[in-house]
């Protein structure tokens, strides 16, 4: 993660919750008295609250693992606490959190001691800022930070920094940073005091950097106050069920933004791209198999398109079968237009060179029973190949073309991307609503 070189009017300062704001004026007050250089002005832009629960760092430093920084940033050092752990504890060593690396690391943690649990890792949440998000000049960015042990309340910091701007461009414009900690008991108990921190005259973004959590009142309070949570679908550790809470959060007139619905950009324009020539345009309506192969560990990139391809043809999800194995093969069998049969196939893949993010698409084919259709085609992840799809059968016949990944997929840099796109996405609406048809089927 890049950061913006910053301007400090005020170094994080421990305040109580209930002095956040007549602090913050006092600093602006000394600002507007020329106490304090260069001249700066609070940006007027949007307000952003980010829940930062940053678990697995808690977890692998009270269990002797990581010894650096609680800042949410999995970089080397995090990655290479994550593979001693999976080395010491027999699981598949890949540097990343899948879930029964998680599901071993809390079983660990839970046989501690209190005292055990307890590590002298300094908690750097919510003091640095992506270039990504200060080149929108937020106004004030409150970051939620729940921590581990015992329940001694909420603290509060506050802090005022300036991204330093481009020469010639004047006086700073700066963005207030509240910090609040505690255990999620107790950032529960003030969730609605959380909530008024957010300007009202501002839009009010949510970066919610955990699993959907409607049962829980500070999401309920933020969903309510909000223009728009914020996820990434791509750290969901059950995402068949989580896409789905999704889905009723949207049912109920919250507005929802999944940051890894924007990485399937290049899938979904290659697959348009395919059969946009007239000689095969016709021919998409024929197509009743569909095999998308992902990687191993999340499918909510898979079942996204499936979702997107499935509501864009029209098709209707009539049965979803979970046959697991080697692959977590799901199989989901739809009706189309003309009663036409089909089937499609969801692979979950052991890939040696891992991803950026847990559950990237490594593969597609597309193609139909209709030996006289021309609609075979394969599209393959530029990094991983797609050797499973051209081994199917009938690759010489298909039109195969290589997916090259968005160039940056780290969150940072998408939730960037998300701040400059406003108002509904229907078509990812329209997507996770197939979801949530197909996972319906599987509860049924």
């Amino acid at each position: 993660m890049t950061t913006t070189p910053i301007v400090a009017l005020q170094k994080p300062k421990d305040i109580s919750i209930d002095e956040i704001e007549s602090e913050l004026q006092k600093i602006w007050h000394q600002q507007d008295s020329g106490a304090l250089t260069p001249a700066a002005t609070r940006a007027t832009t949007f307000t952003m609250v980010i829940y930062e629960p940053e678990e697995v760092q808690q977890i692998l430093a009270a269990l002797g693992y990581y010894t650096g920084f609680i800042d949410s940033n999995h970089g080397p050092q995090t990655r290479e606490a994550i593979r001693q752990a999976q080395v010491a504890y027999e699981l598949r060593v890949t540097g990343r959190v899948d879930p029964p690396t998680l599901a071993r690391l809390r079983q660990e943690y839970a046989q501690l001691s209190e005292d055990q649990k307890l590590y002298a890792n300094s908690d750097q949440r919510g003091f640095s800022l992506s270039d990504s998000i200060s080149a929108h000049n937020p106004c004030r960015i409150i970051s939620l930070c729940p921590t581990f042990g015992e329940d001694t309340g909420v603290k509060a910091q506050v802090s005022i920094y300036c991204p330093v701007q481009k020469k010639g461009s004047g006086n700073l414009v700066c963005c207030e940073y509240i910090n609040l900690r505690g255990t999620k008991a107790a950032l529960g108990r003030v969730s609605d005091l959380i909530a008024s921190l957010t300007l009202p005259e501002l839009p009010k973004f949510v970066w919610w950097k955990a699993t959907p959590s409607p049962e829980q009142l500070i999401f309920q309070n933020l969903a309510k106050s909000s223009n728009c949570i914020i996820v990434d679908s791509s750290y969901f550790s059950d995402a068949e069920a989580e896409l789905q809470k999704m889905q009723d959060l949207i049912e109920s007139g919250t507005y929802i933004a999944d940051l890894n619905w924007h990485r399937l950009a290049p899938w979904q324009e290659l697959t348009a791209a395919a059969f946009d020539p007239p000689e095969r345009r016709e021919s998409l309506m024929d197509v009743d198999r569909i095999s998308i192969d992902y990687e191993q560990g999340n499918a909510a990139q898979a079942l996204l398109y499936l979702g997107w391809f499935a509501s864009r043809l029209g098709w209707q999800p009539i049965d979803h079968v979970d046959e697991g194995g080697i692959y977590n093969i799901e199989k989901v069998h739809f009706k189309g237009p003309n009663d036409l049969s089909i089937e499609a196939e969801l692979a979950g893949i052991p890939v040696a060179d891992l991803g950026e993010v847990v559950g990237d698409l490594t593969g597609l084919r597309m193609l139909s029973t209709d030996k006289n259709a021309n609609c075979c085609t394969i599209l393959c992840s530029e990094t991983t190949g797609c050797m499973r799809m051209e081994a199917g059968g009938g690759a010489q016949s298909c039109q195969v073309e290589q997916v090259t990944a968005l160039s940056d997929q780290t969150a940072d840099f998408m939730l960037g991307q998300q701040l400059q796109r406003w108002g509904e996405d229907m078509l990812y609406e329209e997507s996770l609503a197939m979801v949530a048809q197909i996972m319906h089927l599987s509860r049924s």
